[in-house]
Parts: structure tokens; sequence; C-alpha cells
């Protein structure tokens, strides 16, 4: 069953499936038809998100094992919902090796373990490097034997039989592992990894006794009904995702499947057999929508001016590309190079390859394309590289060549750390367009690029997932909401922003930037939390501290950087006069980009929270607790018939959620197509409206500007009927031709429905 809407639920020890079955009436009320949550399976001790999943045969005793679970289903069943699951295929948590079955045994056992095809070890170099060890020469003297077990401070291991005689070292010499200086992960590793950590290590999903193990509990759930979609996390990881969706497929056939996939501006997913993506390329779209394109010059020139440079996106992409491929995954780079040992420069060239390819990966045959790309922007880079880019790429051209598919997994992984988590960071010119799927040169989208997509979205991917916020996103949709208002306000936020880094200057300027749009984004912030949000920041960038060497000098500086935004009054004064000057347009912008979300085509899912306003930034931040009591309060006084303001209670977003789904959940017959509808006269440019074949969606771009002109003055929507219902204000229009001045008088937003 495709649902018609879902609402993410980030299932933890904090939150566990009692409180989340504790849900089932309110998200039954709010309109929804399915919950979806975050991984169920056993994940590590201490896991906060389930991913690092440990046992794949259990339900996680730490929010509640399967007595929780069925608590569950009973709860959605008797609230008529269905229940959406996240897995996660591609890597297993193995930080406690102990709480991991499998992974003790191969520790143990080394190839004879019945496990050891689980994971994508390289046992061609020896033992399993496992990089735990302080920096310090002397780490291993610290080992211990305890209890048949091997022990570093708190962490244990196991003991082969018939090698626990002798000085601890000498113990540790005879295992199938190896502990090494854990500096050493990034570079010698000899097990792939979910990106640059060494706590998860890949599995290989690929072998079919592998996939039944992994995904048995999770299939008895599909089988039993009270699982009718799955949601796969990081299919780039997987040796062959496109083999792996028909496997699923297989065994799930009338499952609703989505997956985790980051598509770039203008790439087009393979045809697997599933309903789509999770929705990043929608959040490109839909938020790109309410930003002013026509101001990009004004933030080129104020990037220039704080920071001095004229560095590109692409080729500070191509910079931090680069020193991801070379660094934090040298170790993968190194297992490819190894497959082209009569090539001197296989690591340099791999790297330049990756480093200029232009999507997260090729899923061979599909996207051959691509690797032309990456070879002739490498070419044109490195030119004496060319022979053996050639050489090279005549070889991951095919796709059953071994270096081939390792150079597809490695790919996704350099994009992911080279963009997501370091450029994006860097790049901080106006930065609510810096969001995972989104391309931040890009600054803007226009109402016809917004048509284009959605209807080809209607066509070819009708149930695949809509998204605004989810857990990785770098800032919530209400944080980006706001920001596109400084695209409205380009000279006022140049000149306040010019004079704070002057009296509040940090040696990092373009991250005093990303700090600063923080600031007015998510005002008013804590300290504790824009604390927080600075120094994570900053060693994401990578620029004035890292996460493995923080410069505290820097860190320092940053910290009285935010402090002084809370301890100088008419700085604090200031910053707060600002963010009030683009609240009020920034709820306008939130309100329609969700209701845009809810209603364009795909299957719309809401962040657990987001129904109200919700201002959070990167992780942890976006899974700080929700009051869910207040949400609860809202909405009955909502069904009371309560039209309330758009203030800062955020029950205006509350009721453009809850009528947005409900009907789509009532009516599904009003949401089987797309057409495009323009308004009419000076200032038409301002709505962004659609009908979807009953259904017409209309909500107010661009604010500011409407306001700078008076209003909604003459324009007019021509729509095809006699007779409409606006649902959010229960008001009906007659005729075929309405005054947006009227039809948006009480919200920024309307939603009608053709009467009969």
């Amino acid at each position: 069953m495709t649902p018609t809407g879902t609402y993410r639920v980030q299932v933890r020890p904090d939150f566990p499936l009692k409180s989340t079955a504790e849900l089932a009436d309110y998200l039954a009320d709010l309109g929804v038809s399915h919950l979806y949550t975050a991984p169920l399976l056993t994940a590590a001790p201490g896991s906060e998100h389930g991913y690092d999943v440990v046992d794949h045969a259990r339900v996680n005793p730490a929010i509640g094992g399967e007595e929780g679970r069925l608590a569950l289903n009973k709860a959605l069943e008797a609230a008529g919902l269905g229940l959406v699951v996240d897995i996660v295929p591609n890597h297993a948590g193995v930080a406690v090796p102990a709480a991991n079955p499998s992974w003790w045994d191969v520790l143990k056992n080394g190839t004879d373990s019945a496990y050891a095809s689980w994971y994508d070890i390289d046992f061609d170099r020896g033992r399993i490097l496992i990089p735990v060890l302080a920096d310090d020469p002397a780490a291993l003297d610290e080992l211990r034997v305890e209890d048949g077990e091997l022990r570093y401070y708190d962490k244990r291991y196991p003991i082969a039989d018939g090698t626990g005689e002798g000085t601890p070292r000498e113990v540790h010499d005879r295992q199938h592992y190896e502990l090494v200086n854990w500096t050493r992960g990034d570079t010698d590793l000899t097990y792939r990894r979910f990106f640059a950590i060494t706590d998860l290590a890949g599995l290989r999903v690929e072998d079919p006794a592998v996939f039944e193990a992994t995904h048995a509990e999770v299939l008895r759930w599909v089988t039993e009904g009270s699982v009718q979609g799955i949601r796969v996390d990081h299919p780039d990881g997987l040796r062959d995702p496109g083999q792996y969706f028909e496997r699923l497929r297989d065994a799930a056939p009338e499952a609703w499947l989505v997956v985790e996939k980051i598509l770039e501006p203008g790439e087009s997913l393979p045809a697997w057999p599933i309903a789509g993506t999770t929705g990043y390329d929608v959040m490109a779209e839909v938020c790109g929508v309410f930003v002013d394109g026509s101001t990009e010059a004004f933030f080129d020139t104020l990037d220039h001016h704080l920071t001095g440079g004229d560095r590109t996106w692409q080729d500070l992409v191509h910079e931090t590309k680069l020193h991801v491929a070379t660094t934090m995954l040298a170790a993968e780079l190194g297992r490819m190079a190894r497959l082209v040992p009569e090539i001197e420069s296989a690591p340099r060239a791999l790297a330049e390859l990756a480093a200029c390819f232009p999507v997260y990966r090729s899923y061979l045959p599909d996207g051959s394309r691509h690797l032309a790309r990456a070879r002739s922007e490498a070419g044109r880079r490195r030119p004496a590289l060319i022979p053996d880019l050639d050489a090279l790429t005549g070889r991951l051209r095919n796709p059953d060549d071994e270096l081939a598919i390792r150079f597809q997994q490695f790919t996704g992984a350099v994009m992911a750390k080279g963009v997501e988590d370091t450029a994006f960071y860097r790049w901080t010119r106006f930065t609510a367009r810096n969001e995972v799927g989104n391309d931040p040169a890009k600054f803007g989208v226009s109402t016809d690029e917004f048509h284009e997509c959605a209807g080809e979205r209607g066509r070819t991917w009708p149930e695949a997932m809509t998204s605004l916020s989810t857990h990785d996103t770098k800032r919530s949709e209400d944080v980006r909401a706001r920001l596109a208002v400084l695209a409205e306000l380009p000279g006022d936020w140049t000149e306040l922003v010019r004079r704070w880094v002057r009296i509040n200057p940090l040696p990092d300027p373009s991250l005093a930037h990303l700090v600063w749009q923080a600031a007015v984004g998510a005002w008013p912030i804590s300290r504790e939390r824009l604390h927080a949000y600075a120094v994570k920041a900053a060693r994401e960038a990578a620029a004035s501290t890292t996460w493995t060497r923080p410069d505290e000098g820097f860190e320092t500086a940053l910290r009285a950087m935010v402090d002084r935004i809370y301890d100088d009054p008419a700085l604090h004064d200031e910053v707060a006069r600002f963010a009030a000057t683009i609240t009020a347009p920034g709820w306008s912008n939130s309100l329609g980009q969700k209701l845009v979300q809810l209603t364009m085509p795909g299957v719309p899912d809401v962040y657990q929270g987001s129904e109200l306003w919700d201002l959070s930034l990167v992780d942890p931040d976006n899974r700080r607790p929700v009051d869910f009591a207040a949400r609860r309060e809202l909405l009955a006084r909502l069904d009371d018939g309560w039209l309330p303001p758009v203030d800062e209670t955020g029950a205006a977003k509350l009721l453009v959620t809850s009528r947005a789904l409900r009907l789509r959940r009532r009516r599904p017959e009003l949401f089987d197509g797309y057409r495009p509808v323009f308004a009419e006269g000076r200032l038409g440019e301002h709505v962004l409206a659609f009908d979807r074949g009953g259904a017409v969606t209309v909500a107010t771009r661009l604010p500011v500007g409407l306001s700078r002109h008076g209003g909604w003055q003459d324009t007019t929507l021509s729509l095809r009927g006699n007779t409409w219902t606006e649902v959010l204000t229960n008001t009906v229009y007659g005729g075929d031709r309405l005054a947006v001045a009227d039809l948006l008088d009480t919200y920024p937003v309307a939603l009608l429905v053709k009467e009969s």
C-alpha cells in the first residue's frame, strides 16, 4: 500500500517504542497514513540514532524490544495507520565487538569464521586492523588478558582458541586482528567502512546468504502485515544497488520501497523496482522557488568582501573532494590502487577522477557519461596524468571489473564527505541553499523550472517521498525559509553583516558569515545551541580547526564571538531586531513551501515536530525532544474551529499540515495529475500555483517584494470550474476567476477543492 503521507519519528532510547505508540492517535488526527521510524533493529550500546546495527535478528532492547514493537503494531492498527521502517543494509556497528555476534566471531576466527563472508574485508592484507590505540608507541603495554578476553581499557576483544598463553602482547600478536594507533584508520584500514567511520564495517549484502540473514527479521514484519514500507539507507555504499533492489523487491513484492539516494540537480534515478527517493531533490526545488534569484550578485559581492577570494563553487568542491579522497579515504584509495599495480600514479589519477566526478556515483552501465565528464575534467586539471587517466577509465567503464565496482562505492563517499560535510561549511555565500541534494551555486529556482520538475516527477516517480526536513538536513525547513528572506533584503543584510564581522571579528571570515546566518535563521537560539553549532561547523569545514586536531585557540575565539552576541546589549538587540524583521516573511515562506511539498506529486513526509515552526540546525540540534502535548492541544483547538493567526505559536503551520494531509488521505483522486496555474496581473510572479486534478495549491512567493508593491492589487487566478472550497478557512468561492487578494486575505497560502 502506498502511503498518502508519512510522519518521521526518531525512535531512540529516550523516545522508545512505547512513547512512539502513544503518538498513534495524534498522527491519525494529523492526517498521515503511515508512521515512519528510524531503524528498529539492535544497535550498538548507547546508540542515539540506530544506524549502527549490531544484531539483525532482534528489535533493539534499548527501545523496547519485540514487546515494544508488538505494542506499537497494536496501537497503529487501532488508529488505522501503517508503518514504514528504516533499514541499514550497507554496514553494521563494530565499535563494541562483544555486542555484535558476527563481528566478534570474525575477529576470533578470521577466515575460518562462518561470518567471514559477511564483511567486506581485505584478508589478503593480513590481520584485520582495528584502529583504537592511543597515539603512543607504548599503547600495547596497556593490554590485559581477563576472563578469556583481550582488553584495552574498557574495550574487549576475543581470543582465538589455543592462543591465550603468554603476555598480553604475545597473545595479541597471535590474533586474527591487530589493534593499532587510531590515526591509522584513514590510511591503513583493511575493511570497507561507511564513509570514514571505522566503527561501521561494510556488509556484503550482494551475497544471497548475507542478504537473507540481515533482512529476515524485517521481511518477517512485512510478511506478517505489520510493515507496509521500507526506507533503504545509503544505497550508494552497496556493491550493486540495482541487484540489491531487485532482490528486495522479490522478497517484498507489495511493499512501498524508497531509497535514501541523493541526486544532483538534473540527475535521473536508475530504473530500479522502487517507488523513488526520500526526497532531497524535492527540497532543492521547493526551497529554491521561494528564493529571489535576481539578487545573486549582491551575495557574490558580499562574499568577496568578507573572504577576499574569487574561488568558484566548482573549484572549492574539487579541492575538498580531492583532499578527502587522498586523506580521509586513503585506505579505500589504496585498496583500489592495488588492483592496478602496473600504473604507478594510480592513486593520484583515481583520486583526481573521484574529485571531478559530477554525481555521487554511477550504476554501470547506467551513468557511464559521468565517468566521461570526470575524465575530461581531470585531464584538464592534470594534463600530465592523461595517459594514466585513459588507462584507468578503460577499466572503470566495465561493470564487471573489480576496480570499477569499488570506484563506484568510493565516489559516493568522496562526494558526501567532501561536499556535504566540508564544502557546505566553507561556501557560506547564502546558506539557505547549502542543503543535501542541492547545488549551492544555483541561487534560486524559477516558477517555470519548478513546474517542469514537479510535472516530470508526477510522470516518472509519482510515489516517491517528498521531504523538507530530515534527520540529516543541514538546517530545518523553517530556518531555510527565513534565510530565503535575505535574498529579498540584500542591501540590509550586507550592511549589517559587514558591521558585525568588523565589531565582532573572527580569524575565519567565511565561517563567521555562516554563524551569523545561523544566528538570525534560528533566532531566538540559545547560547549553548549556537556554541555547539559553531564548533561543529568549524570542525566540519576543517579550515581553522578539525575534529581530529582541534585548534583550541581558534575555538576559544569562536566561542567568544558567539558569547558577544549574547553579552553585548547593543549587538544582541540589533541581531534580535533584524531577526524580527525577517520572521514574518519567513513564516510566509514556511507556509508556502510546506503546502507545496504536501500537495505536489509524491508522498509527503513530515519530520518530527516540523508541523509547528522548527528552527533547528544540523544534528544533533534537529533531534531535540518534541513537545507532542502542545501539538495535540493546538490540533484540538483547530478542530474546534479556531482559525489561528500566523504568529509565533506555529498553529498556522499545523493548520496547513493537517488540512493538506487529511485531504490527501480522504480524497486521493484529487491528486492524480499536475497542471501549472499562472496568475494574471502585474504581480503574478509572486504566486506559485498548480492544479493536481481537483485540488489547487496557491502559495505566496517573495513576500517582501509583494509588500513593497502594496499587496496583490489586481492579481487573479483563472480556474476551471464554478465553485471552489478553500479548505484552510472553509470559504466558498464562485466563478472561474478568483481575486488573489481575497483568496489570500487570511493566510499567505490556500488549498482549493473543486466542488462538483
